[in-house]
C-alpha cells in the first residue's frame, strides 16, 4: 500500500497508528477473579469454618457428594439456598452469574 493510503483492516489501521490492538473479552478471567471475591466477601463466613454445616472451602470429602449431584445443582442450591444457607448466602444484591462463579471458585480448591 502507498504511504498514507488507508490500511486494509481495522487492526491493521491501529497496528500503522502504533496503537494497541484491543483487549482479548475478559469475561470468562473477571468470572473467575470475581467468584474468589464473592466468596471472600459473602461465602467465606460460614464455608471456611464449616458454620451451620456448610462444606468447607478445600475439604474434598465434604464436596464429594454434593459435586456427584452436580454443577447445576449446586449453582441452584446456591441461589436458592438451603439448610442454615439464606439464598445467595444472604447476599441477595448478587447476580445468579456471580453466585455461580463463587461456586465455581470453591469447586476450584477440591479439584
Amino acid at each position: 500500500a502507498a504511504a498514507g493510503a488507508p490500511a486494509a483492516t481495522p487492526a491493521a489501521a491501529r497496528a500503522a497508528a502504533g496503537a494497541p490492538a484491543p483487549a482479548a473479552p475478559a469475561e470468562k478471567t473477571a468470572a473467575a477473579s470475581g467468584g474468589k471475591g464473592v466468596y471472600d466477601k459473602t461465602c467465606m463466613a460460614c464455608h471456611a469454618t464449616g458454620l451451620a454445616g456448610a462444606p468447607k472451602a478445600g475439604d474434598k470429602a465434604a464436596w464429594e457428594p454434593r459435586l456427584k449431584q452436580g454443577m447445576a445443582a449446586l449453582y441452584a442450591t446456591s441461589i436458592k439456598g438451603k439448610g442454615a444457607m439464606p439464598p445467595k448466602g444472604g447476599a441477595m444484591h448478587l447476580s445468579d452469574a456471580e453466585v455461580n462463579a463463587a461456586v465455581d471458585y470453591m469447586v476450584s480448591l477440591v479439584k
